[in-house]
């Protein structure tokens, strides 16, 4: 039989030892700096969209001019200078992840320098008027931010470069959606590889800390509002059913089409002047976003989040060709080949399309329907279906929505299983690629 530990020489063998206490000290610390480096990002992308709409406003003509031309300067800048930093930035920390990466190589998708320019060039991409999330974006700035504080950890300190990477690319999630809870499920089910990965203590409270920074700057609010929902219906099972097996279709088309593109493989006119003239290419791209930027009066600029704020205050206010217009600015924004997540455009696609049904139902509860729209197109495309019902849930506080909001998300993530491969990790596997020759016969 086991015997309890006596207090007193517990607490002396804690004291004794100084070198796990700075190991969770610096932990923490850099947890925190990545928090803050989350919000810096979203109060430059903020600021960046806002200049954006008043542009846009003043004069409806200019983002034919404006978008195409930072679309070309982000991309140069991006392969001159940053080419690890293209893209959402998960699939980056991913590869860094991968077994058998050696450290020398991990440098090509998570560092500071790579943060640096992914902050700045995301929040540029916003000042376009691209159809770009942050939220991509964060994961690979804080973990890029957590990676550095290896360098100052003790000898032998029990926390791993492997578990840093977590933390960091969790805590961006957390912090960006002010969503902890969500952020931890995010580790556990994109990210981690391994038992002792997903239940280290320390770095599950990096996570949490991470995402506490951005509640504790901006306020514990939710990130599209609280939405009501009234007692289960059963008039509300078709119409959840429907959006549910459309978004799985719809979001694993997405996932499918960026996979395709981006993998760059294709012989059309398209995709061979992606390859030799990436810098025009994408100033076309811009230039075709723009166009449905104004078609869809602006609708479909920025990232969506204002577009499914007022989704959600007046159901009626969205225009049915909203999803198609917002799929494709979203589609060609990334494949541009600039700095850009999805999480918050796949989200207003996602919300758009329940309202589409809620209107053919005549739902008397739209906002329902959004919300499963949400978290059913987000499922589809990331393949994550417990993340995107927990970051769904956490930002409409949609604790009464707890069961539909899950049974969705896994319905639309298995119909796009049957699709696309899952995006990430196929997207990780190109990012694989740029490992030098020489590294790779290490591995």
């Amino acid at each position: 039989m086991k015997r309890h530990p006596h207090v007193l020489s517990s607490v002396r063998r804690e004291l004794n030892d100084w070198r796990p206490w700075a190991t969770r000290a610096l932990v923490l610390a850099f947890a925190a700096l990545a928090g803050l480096t989350v919000v810096l990002l979203t109060w430059m992308s903020d600021v960046a969209l806002g200049w954006f709409n008043q542009m846009e406003q003043q004069a409806w003509w200019a983002p034919l001019l404006w978008t195409p031309a930072c679309t070309a300067a982000i991309v140069w800048i991006t392969l001159r200078f940053a080419p690890g930093a293209a893209g959402s930035g998960i699939p980056q920390v991913m590869a860094a992840l991968t077994p058998g990466v050696q450290p020398e190589s991990r440098g090509l998708f998570v560092s500071i320098r790579l943060s640096a320019f992914k902050l700045v060039l995301t929040a540029w991409g916003l000042l376009g008027g691209l159809s770009l999330g942050r939220e991509g974006p964060s994961v690979q700035i804080a973990a890029g931010v957590m990676h550095r504080v290896r360098r100052w950890l003790p000898a032998n300190s029990a926390v791993s470069e492997h578990g840093l990477l977590i933390a960091g690319g969790a805590a961006g999630i957390a912090a960006a959606f002010n969503t902890p809870l969500g952020g931890i499920m995010f580790a556990i089910e994109e990210l981690s590889r391994s038992v002792e990965q997903r239940s280290n203590g320390l770095v599950m409270a990096a996570i949490v800390l991470g995402g506490l920074i951005a509640v504790s700057i901006y306020g514990n609010a939710t990130h599209f509002g609280v939405i009501h929902v009234q007692g289960p219906s059963m008039a509300l099972v078709l119409p959840g059913l429907v959006v549910a097996l459309t978004c799985g279709l719809a979001g694993g088309l997405f996932s499918r089409l960026l996979v395709v593109s981006l993998a760059g493989r294709s012989r059309d006119w398209f995709s061979r002047m992606r390859r030799q003239y990436p810098v025009r290419f994408a100033a076309g791209c811009g230039l075709a976003v723009a166009v449905i930027g104004i078609v869809s009066l602006g609708a479909t600029f920025g990232s969506g989040n204002l577009h499914t704020r007022a989704l959600l205050a007046n159901p009626e206010s969205s225009s049915s060709f909203y999803v198609v217009l917002k799929f494709m600015a979203t589609w060609l924004t990334t494949w541009a080949g600039v700095p850009a997540g999805i999480f918050a455009p796949s989200l207003s696609i996602g919300g758009a399309l329940g309202n589409d049904f809620a209107q053919l139902f005549a739902q008397a509860q739209p906002q329902t329907l959004i919300a499963l729209g949400m978290v059913g197109f987000l499922a589809a495309v990331t393949q994550a279906p417990l993340t995107s019902f927990i970051i769904v849930m956490e930002m409409i506080d949609g604790h009464a929505m707890v069961l539909s909001l899950m049974a969705c998300a896994l319905i639309a993530s298995g119909v796009s299983r049957l699709v696309s491969v899952p995006l990430y990790p196929a997207l990780a596997d190109q990012h694989l690629q740029r490992i030098p020759p020489e590294q790779v016969a290490k591995t």
